[in-house]
């Protein structure tokens, strides 16, 4: 569908597939990973902020975790949900602006606050003597203000440029939700500016330096974790540690194939894959991997759940 030259009011989002069969099927299962994902995360923030047992920095960064990977899967899923439902896969000019916004805002965040975890869990192995000195919590929540305000502010500079191209050579945007990159390609405005700064801007500044931060201190972390005596808990830290570098690893990974990459017309099917696992692999599997499989936040899970229990049966009987 092409609007060659014309001011754009609204975007038709093709989708994960055009396929009319296959739009039942994608319903189903991105809803069940979106309620997976919402469920999780709901569960970690409020065990996190219930239980005074869990009131320490790593789980104070847990909670921030959350509530980015549940802002994060809303926003990139709530369109195909929406658009199943209401058979209506328009979204208006000003929508799509702003939720572009909001996602590379977001996108921003879980960088940094994966590279603040990374941090302190550098400082509880390599320097437990420190470790409450270090991480107090005025330090925490001065990391975490850093985090989200660098997150919003980061995404201004392109989003700024990108809101100043009003003429699109077609509506239909390759992709499942309000991408940047997609939209850029049916611009007839020249681009390359843009596409520049939001590279150096990405990779110098918001993947680079959170990369290296997060990688040295789990290089520190694996050296001490070398010096443990025990085996078993030498296999249990480094168990640990494996998980948490694999989400890293696939989260930097979609995120430098979806950005880093040529825009080419031939790699944006392409590209789609990578934000699909973007989307709902690493929301979903980030609180498997850093909260329910943890020893403490089992533990609190049980504690409410039988503090609900007895709750429950003082009010039946």
């Amino acid at each position: 569908m092409s609007t060659n030259q014309t001011i754009i009011r609204y975007f038709i989002i093709k989708g994960i597939s055009s396929d009319p069969q296959l739009q039942a099927p994608i319903f189903v299962l991105v809803l069940l990973i979106y309620l997976f994902i919402l469920g999780g995360n709901i569960i970690i923030f409020l065990l996190i902020c219930l239980d005074h047992h869990l009131h320490t920095p790593m789980y104070f960064f847990l909670a921030n975790l959350s509530i980015v990977d549940i802002s994060y899967s809303t926003i990139a899923l709530h369109n195909i949900l929406t658009f199943f439902i209401t058979q209506n896969n328009r979204v208006s000019f000003l929508s799509y602006m702003m939720q572009i916004y909001i996602f590379g805002s977001l996108t921003g965040h879980e960088l940094l606050i994966l590279t603040a975890m990374s941090y302190d869990r550098y400082v509880a192995i390599c320097k437990p003597l420190h470790y409450h000195m270090v991480m107090s919590g005025r330090t925490c929540s001065l990391m975490a203000s850093a985090c989200w305000s660098l997150g919003f502010l980061q995404i201004i500079p392109p989003f700024v440029i990108l809101c100043s191209f009003t003429c699109y050579s077609s509506i239909e945007v390759n992709q499942f939700f309000c991408d940047f990159f997609p939209l850029l390609k049916n611009s007839c405005n020249d681009t390359s500016t843009l596409e520049m700064l939001f590279f150096i801007e990405g990779l110098f500044l918001f993947c680079l330096p959170p990369f290296v931060l997060t990688f040295v201190s789990y290089i520190f972390i694996v050296r001490a974790i070398l010096k443990v005596p025990s085996a078993i808990g030498r296999r249990k830290a480094f168990y640990t540690c494996s998980s948490h570098l694999t989400i890293v690893i696939l989260l930097y990974t979609t995120l430098a194939t979806q950005y880093l990459t040529p825009n080419l017309g031939s790699t944006l099917d392409f590209k789609k894959l990578f934000a699909l696992v973007n989307t709902t692999a690493v929301p979903m599997f980030n609180p498997l991997i850093y909260s329910l499989k943890n020893k403490s936040v089992k533990t609190a899970l049980r504690r409410r759940i039988l503090k609900l229990k007895m709750i429950t049966y003082y009010f039946w009987f």
